[in-house]
């Protein structure tokens, strides 16, 4: 887990230098809170897929709909990132 963490402060970083905004211009505090969740299940699973989000702890926040809603046509490109950079 605390690779995993590290990879995911690693990518955030990554995100915002290539944007040239801090990572709050780029993502809102509900998105950050779902790429933490998401974070934490890589951790403990080594990876993510969109069916994933039918269980907990995201169902209880409104599950594969709600990430839909946050990042839209960008989810699968966050989730492919997400499982590339935060398993290295």
């Amino acid at each position: 887990p605390e690779r995993v963490h590290a990879n995911y402060n690693a990518w955030l970083a990554q995100q915002a230098a290539v944007r040239a905004e801090p990572v709050e211009a780029i993502f809102t505090p509900e998105q950050l809170h779902w790429l933490e969740m998401i974070r934490d299940h890589i951790a403990a699973n080594l990876g993510i897929e969109p069916d994933d989000f039918e269980y907990a702890p995201f169902n209880s926040e409104g599950g594969l709909g709600k990430v839909h809603q946050l990042f839209g046509a960008e989810l699968t490109q966050v989730i492919e990132a997400m499982n590339r950079e935060l398993v290295a």
